[in-house]
């Protein structure tokens, strides 16, 4: 039997470079894909003056859409007038013109005859019909045509609906989710092709209901905000910040496609900004491109504006004693039944913001998705939230929420007398379960997807029922776990706050070594959720200096040294699985393991700096080594001298992508997109090395370092820096220490010395910065309040 042929994406092309064809043709590059970016040919000039306008322009944006700088210079040029032949060597095609259906038009037959045979077209709308779309594309392209729906920011947004039209194959969709879950790392979700699809239709009547209630209760913008973020499970920006940041403008085009689009909806008369919203957008007031919306900041100060006034006060509203009280209950079940019998403006508020989302998430689901998952995973993925409408639910008690709310009904309190779909009180006790989610359409339980890209996320995100299994346990303690599936790589996951690196986890980690040399073929790194590590344990070094114990404080030093070497020279691969935050002593574990597969939204540094000390468990002396090898023992202090301000100013990456262009990742250390294939590839990276005759490399006795002459040269950066006042003494202080360790010591340049030389030199200066005052003010400070002091 012929086997259909394998979809690769080997070049993209997006239309239209608006702000969001822009970011998606940057992180189509960043994943690998080159990519053209069309736009309309200037008038006047260089036809592709708009276009490489729109590229320049990302380097703007905040949060940046580029992992490194570098993306943008390879993304290329094209505008429509040139260079629509560029498309037919395309194998994806992504449409983000305006939402305005005679311009797709007008598009689509433009770009008809210059697509090839087997091209997947997607149009990114989040406001035009995927079968409507459609009908005014070319009838040969219709079975490889959908929607592609990237929530903004791409980069950062894990959310990506696709959306099928009645044409679509079904082999495409397949196709192109494979490639969107693993080369571009985002988690996707099937829409039907409804009004804003899943994410937006549910978010957005969240924020409806939730401007509804606002008034209702004569609630302030400031109020809703301090008790609907973090304290319910969703951002800190809660709902008038989030829309500040979205535009008011834009949440005023949304709410109006509803109106147009959905007139028999039983909530239709909801859909309408409501009077201060209009007036606002009508005034210029839209939020933060506006730098003035719901809340304004003038100086350090954030005000919120205050309608009865117009004007703009000083924010400092909290939840009243019976919501506090209410939102500190364990469980959802016991939130939501103190919320509901609470006689609290604030608490009647959150209770008929979660009933009435519950309402019409039960009532909208056939209609918008196959299955409860999808809804939960579209709210959490794209609006960020801890946990969907579903999961709360089912959290709170399915039965007992669903009385509640038809006795609401009954009363005249919800937004909609809709009926609640016959479903729900069928006596289930929820709609997830391991079995999989309840799809109202199929009336049944529907498991995940049986893609074979699926196959690469060991350890999905979890839906609320769905339990993950780690492995068989070989050892644990209070500080790590060493467990493995039975494959022959034995993993270790740290258990401590922050994955943070305590002593017991030093050991940990020298144990798990010596337990994968005789039992297993490799050890991988790994944690159960970010971050990677967030450093040393700076609060069991306090108390033996301020006791004066420094024989132990020496000794302290010397394991984490004794640790990072353990990994580097194991007769056995130890691979570090990293993402989200790695720093201090997470970065060293990771630049002394065979090798790093990094997520790429890690951020790593040596940040020691920043508490008044030095990276001392082999970082600087990896630098140093780095640099003699690259330089095959000749001059050192280019590679130095650029190592030396990133760790002298604390500088963390950005991005994976950007760690290796700062030296701390290897060219050959691997970058993996999404976050959820970490253990997959690294497990498989590991046994490839194992299986190809991994040895241990030979401790490096020729390291030819930068010397005196070095050191001086560092020093007289740093000088100039202190005397323009951009450092403060101990800073001065910190960074010829460390000019000192990572150029070998006060000796001659050239010098030949070898790794243990460098770690002497790192744990003597790590000491002597540990004993003085300023560094001890600044640790305790940062254990304090998390921030740095700059003294």
């Amino acid at each position: 039997m012929s086997q259909p042929p394998v979809f690769h994406v080997r070049r993209a092309a997006v239309l239209g470079a608006g702000v969001m064809g822009a970011q998606i043709a940057a992180h189509l590059t960043q994943a690998g894909v080159e990519t053209v970016l069309f736009e309309l040919a200037a008038k006047e000039g260089d036809p592709n003056g708009l276009v490489n306008k729109a590229i320049a322009g990302l380097g703007k944006l905040s949060p940046s859409p580029l992992a490194t700088k570098s993306v943008a210079g390879m993304i290329i040029p094209a505008n429509y007038e040139q260079h629509l032949e560029q498309l037919a060597s395309c194998d994806l095609i992504i449409e983000a013109i305006a939402e305005k259906m005679e311009w797709k038009k007008d598009l689509y037959a433009r770009i008809a005859p210059h697509i090839n045979a087997t091209a997947i077209v997607a149009s990114n709308t989040s406001g035009l019909g995927i079968n409507e779309l459609a009908s005014v594309m070319p009838e040969q392209i219709r079975p490889r045509f959908c929607g592609i729906h990237f929530f903004n920011p791409p980069r950062y947004m894990y959310l990506v609906e696709l959306i099928p039209c009645a044409h679509t194959d079904p082999s495409v969709l397949d196709n192109l989710e494979s490639f969107i879950t693993s080369t571009v790392g985002k988690g996707v979700v099937r829409a039907k092709d409804t009004p804003n699809f899943i994410g937006n239709r549910i978010g957005v009547f969240s924020i409806v209901a939730t401007m509804f209630h606002t008034e209702k209760f004569g609630l302030g913008f400031d109020e809703v905000d301090a008790i609907t973020g973090p304290s319910i499970g969703r951002p800190k920006s809660a709902t008038y910040r989030t829309c500040d940041v979205v535009g008011l403008d834009t949440m005023g085009h949304v709410i109006k496609t509803m109106a147009d689009t959905l007139p028999n909806d039983p909530w239709h008369k909801f859909y309408q900004a409501p009077l201060w919203l209009k007036s606002m957008i009508d005034n210029g007031v839209l939020g933060q491109k506006t730098k003035a919306g719901f809340f304004k900041k003038v100086g350090n100060d954030i005000l919120v504006l205050d309608l009865a006034t117009q004007t703009y006060r000083a924010s400092a509203a909290e939840a009243d004693d019976d919501t506090f009280k209410a939102l500190r209950k364990k469980t959802w079940g016991e939130k939501l039944a103190a919320l509901r019998a609470s006689e609290s403006k604030q608490s009647q508020f959150l209770w008929s913001c979660f009933r009435d989302l519950f309402h019409y998430s039960a009532y909208f689901l056939a209609d918008i998705a196959d299955n409860a998952r999808d809804v939960d995973f579209a709210i959490r993925w794209g609006y960020g939230w801890n946990q969907g409408p579903f999961e709360i639910w089912q959290a709170a008690g399915w039965q007992q929420i669903a009385q509640w709310i038809n006795e609401d009904i009954a009363a005249g309190k919800t937004m909609s007398s809709a009926a609640l779909p016959a479903w729900v009180t069928d006596g289930r006790d929820g709609v997830h379960s391991a079995e999989g989610s309840f799809s109202p359409t199929a009336n049944t339980l529907v498991p995940r997807s049986k893609l074979a890209v699926y196959e690469r996320q060991l350890y999905p995100d979890p839906v609320l029922g769905e339990e993950a299994i780690y492995g068989e346990t070989v050892f644990e303690t209070d500080a790590v776990r060493a467990w493995h599936q039975g494959d022959g790589v034995l993993i270790l996951s740290f258990k401590t706050k922050m994955n943070t690196i305590s002593p017991e986890v030093l050991g940990g980690i020298q144990r798990a070594v010596k337990e994968a040399e005789a039992h297993f073929k490799a050890l991988v790194l790994w944690q159960l959720s970010e971050p990677f590590s967030a450093g040393a344990d700076l609060s069991s070094a306090i108390p033996l200096v301020a006791s004066g114990q420094i024989a132990e404080f020496d000794k302290m030093v010397a394991n984490f040294q004794n640790t990072s070497m353990a990994i580097k020279f194991s007769s056995v691969p130890v691979i570090t699985a990293v993402r989200g935050l790695t720093l201090g002593g997470g970065c060293e574990f990771t630049m002394h393991s065979a090798k790093a597969v990094v997520a790429l939204e890690s951020y790593i540094g040596l940040v020691e700096a920043g508490v008044g000390l030095l990276p001392a468990g082999g970082g600087l002396k990896e630098i140093a080594c780095r640099a003699s090898i690259a330089t095959g023992g000749g001059d050192v202090f280019p590679v130095i001298s650029k190592h030396f301000l990133a760790v002298a100013q604390a500088n963390v990456s950005t991005s994976a992508l950007e760690a290796r262009e700062m030296g701390i990742l290897r060219p050959s250390d691997m970058v993996v997109f999404n976050s959820y294939e970490l253990l997959y590839v690294a497990k498989n990276e590991a046994l490839r090395m194992a299986q190809s005759g991994y040895r241990a490399p030979v401790p490096n006795r020729q390291i030819a370092v930068a010397g005196d002459v070095g050191i001086a040269s560092l020093c007289a950066a740093a000088v100039n820096m202190l005397e323009g006042r951009f450092i403060s003494e101990h800073d001065y202080e910190i960074a010829r220490r460390i000019a000192t360790v990572i150029c070998g010591g006060n000796i001659e340049r050239g010098s030949l010395v070898d790794e243990q030389w460098l770690l002497d030199l790192e744990r003597e200066h790590f000491l002597a910065l540990g004993m003085m005052q300023k560094t001890q003010e600044r640790i305790a400070h940062t254990l304090k309040t998390g921030k740095p002091l700059r003294n």
